[in-house]
């Protein structure tokens, strides 16, 4: 499995989001205290951007029709989505988080 140097841990806001590219995967990173998430940016119900949500907890929600989804495992945890997103395997050294684009995984790791 490889992984791809993303950017600094002290680029993503405690407790929010912020949209990067990994590859051409549209990914929304999350930090939340010493964990980092990585998910698809694209919300499963109307494809806009979750990094533009608000994060509560392992939550990210949607800011246009309000669905939630579980940063761990990508599941909406309230409609009107009811597909999963994509989730990420994250490592975070040396100050840098690295994900891999290569396939989906457990979200969250620090």
């Amino acid at each position: 499995m490889s992984f791809v140097k993303v950017c600094p841990v002290d680029k993503i806001p405690a407790g929010g989001a912020i949209a990067v590219e990994v590859g051409d995967l549209p990914v929304a990173l999350v930090r939340r205290g010493e964990t980092v998430y990585a998910v698809g940016d694209l919300c499963s119900h109307a494809e806009v951007s979750l990094s533009d949500g608000e994060v509560e907890g392992t939550t990210i929600e949607c800011w246009l029709h309000g669905s939630c989804f579980d940063l761990r495992s990508g599941r909406p945890v309230n409609p009107p989505a009811t597909a999963p997103i994509a989730t990420y395997r994250v490592k975070v050294e040396d100050g840098f988080v690295y994900v891999s684009p290569d396939g989906e995984g457990p979200g969250g790791r620090s």
